[in-house]
């Protein structure tokens, strides 16, 4: 966020706090091992006892839920980053135009440097759109937001339905080369051989030119990577849109509001999320049938239940206590722990780390993410004691407007009690 401690909203502080917190707890897979494991357990790194376990754990309470929050979030900072620069006599468009294109640049060095889950070119492209959309009323941001998901469901729709006739093609008596072709560049690729997932580990414990190079020489996926999830992204920076000018975010709706939200949106997600698990487990997780459920018939039930998170989180956030206060610091230092955890995580697991890559269980392989989440929570509230921003945030303000800015604190400012 570009503002200064003085004028911070905390419940957007928290929210986004414990969003890039529970992010991390999914992620953390898609780091340790090969791609596939993370919608496909059986693919690599166990899927019983313990593993199953934090599989199931995350798929019911963070996957899906975290991203969403940290979508709508985005939407709302971004009306509120351009209501402040208008209010400091700046150019509102300008200024977010320049953020989304400095943003572009940190993410496409992420994605090509760093790891293959940036989620920061995304938010980067949708933002530039979203943003057209900022002066609607609350009603037609909800209306278009729901139009955008609906949208992303249907394509969703269409590419899996493709990949079903290339299962059936595939596996079909006399198949031939082309359509086992077909479906193995597909989804198809979501049931490596031993072979692929000997080339997945080479290639990340090799050496980090080799990596960069293997990133570069296929930049073309970064392009089909942003453009499926944009529909969605942008149909969630509109809701957050909404929910920042409706006062829902910012915690301006009474209590007994947010209470009977959070009491009927949150069990709601849970009975869909328990449902899909049901179904993933007893299907042996066909990936047609995964796709399916978390893709497509999960994505108005996250929706709801980031909702009923967010009306839960903003109730405990009014006494501001003193693990409010550290998971609001960390959600205001968030572009820099969500980069920060990319750094850690590819050190430990990465050939020019500890290279621990491919050799963890799925539950091992998340015991970093307590030890994550501690430093999250140990060093940005003391940081901004001192300083106005995270580094990075402060990076990206700089950058954006084009001069260094004010990065110490004054010592008569305070964090907000």
């Amino acid at each position: 966020m570009a503002t200064t401690s003085t004028n911070r909203i905390f419940s957007l502080d928290m929210i986004r706090g414990v969003a890039v917190m529970g992010i991390f707890s999914v992620n953390v897979i898609a780091f340790a091992m090969i791609e596939a494991a993370y919608f496909n357990p059986p693919a690599y790194g166990g899927w019983h006892g313990a593993d199953l376990g934090l599989w199931a754990t995350n798929m019911l309470v963070i996957d899906g839920k975290m991203r969403t929050l940290f979508s709508m979030l985005f939407g709302a900072s971004t009306l509120l980053v351009i209501e402040r620069a208008e209010a400091a006599g700046l150019s509102g468009p300008k200024v977010h135009i320049r953020r989304m294109l400095v943003l572009l640049c940190f993410g496409l060095i992420h994605y090509y440097l760093i790891w293959f889950g940036d989620i920061l070119t995304l938010y980067a492209t949708s933002g530039l759109i979203a943003f057209l959309f900022r002066r609607l009323p609350v009603y037609r941001l909800v209306a278009l937001g729901s139009a955008f998901l609906l949208g992303s469901m249907m394509l969703f729709s269409g590419f899996i339905f493709t990949q079903y006739q290339a299962d059936i093609a595939a596996h079909a008596p006399g198949a031939t080369q082309a359509a086992i072709r077909e479906w193995n560049d597909g989804l198809g690729n979501f049931f490596p051989t031993a072979a692929e997932i000997a080339k997945d580990r080479a290639l990340h414990l090799g050496s980090w030119l080799e990596f960069v190079r293997h990133n570069l020489a296929h930049w073309t996926e970064q392009i089909g990577q942003t453009l499926v999830f944009m529909p969605e992204t942008i149909g969630l920076m509109l809701l957050g849109m909404a929910g920042y000018k409706s006062g829902f975010l910012t915690g301006d709706w009474a209590d007994a509001d947010y209470t009977r939200i959070a009491s009927i949106a949150i069990p709601i997600g849970l009975a869909a999320g328990a449902a899909i698990i049901a179904y993933d487990v007893l299907a042996n997780f066909y990936i047609i049938g995964v796709f399916v459920a978390f893709i497509i018939l999960a994505t108005p039930f996250i929706t709801i239940m980031a909702f009923g998170y967010a009306a839960l989180i903003i109730l405990l956030s009014r006494r501001h206590g003193w693990i409010a206060q550290r998971i609001a610091a960390a959600g205001r230092c968030a572009f820099t722990n969500y980069l920060g955890t990319s750094l850690i995580a590819t050190f430990i697991f990465y050939g020019w780390g500890l290279g621990y890559y491919g050799s963890l269980s799925r539950w091992q392989a998340w015991l970093l993410v307590p030890l994550v989440w501690a430093v999250m929570l140990a060093w940005s509230k003391p940081w901004l004691e001192h300083f106005e921003y995270g580094p990075l945030e402060w990076a990206w303000r700089s950058l954006s407007r084009g001069q260094l800015q004010a990065m110490r604190r004054k010592r008569s400012r305070t964090l907000p009690a």
